[in-house]
């Protein structure tokens, strides 16, 4: 009797076991992944024409005390089984190692469905405190701009909203002197940002 019940027991505690594992696996399966996000397209215009014009606007002074800056982000969902609900998005473009911003952008909130790739394009109006370092930087081929993401996330699946994700990306822009972004692939992909750039975030 005590042998039945002994073997009883591990029989019982093996099918929990593979239970368990196949519950772990399926959670696995379903549990979705964060959005990706990138910068596909970025130009200063003010500098986009040749190395001559952006070395007059940056010598003008007063005549170049502000600007635009025109970009593409790219958010792309990756979940075949789940969509997802973008809170408000804060996009900020910072010059170099600054802590001033040369321009900030909000995107609206919207609903992204399974598997699908959105891309935004619009600009931001450039600070005037940083512009004519940035117009020089850009003619010697220099600039580098960070960019930073915040925003929250739910994800829908099978008709059920999670609870909310907080999202806190960067990425460095390298920029040509003719105001384009720099590199072969064209793309940056913003990733998780540092606990320094985090901070750099809540007091900007």
């Amino acid at each position: 009797m005590f042998e039945h019940n002994k073997s009883f027991g591990i029989w019982l505690f093996q099918v929990l076991g593979l239970l368990g594992l196949l519950a772990f696996f399926l959670w696995l399966g379903l549990r979705p992944k964060s959005p990706t996000y990138a910068i596909v397209d970025f130009s200063v215009p003010s500098s986009n024409t040749s190395n001559s014009n952006a070395t007059s606007l940056v010598d003008q002074g007063t005549q170049s005390q502000s600007g635009a800056v025109l970009f593409n982000l790219e958010i792309h969902n990756p979940n075949q089984d789940s969509g997802i609900y973008h809170d408000d998005i804060s996009l900020t473009f910072y010059y170099g190692q600054d802590t001033v911003a040369v321009g900030q952008k909000t995107v609206p909130a919207f609903y992204q469905g399974k598997d699908e790739t959105r891309q935004i394009v619009d600009s931001i109006d450039g600070n005037g405190q940083v512009w004519k370092t940035l117009l020089a930087s850009i003619r010697n081929a220099t600039a580098e701009m960070n960019v930073g993401l915040v925003t929250s996330i739910r994800y829908r699946t099978f008709g059920h909203k999670s609870k909310h994700h907080r999202m806190n990306v960067q990425g460095l822009i390298k920029i040509g002197s003719d105001g384009k972004m720099l590199g072969m692939k064209k793309k940056v992909k913003l990733t998780h940002a540092s606990k320094k750039w985090k901070l750099r975030a809540t007091r900007s």
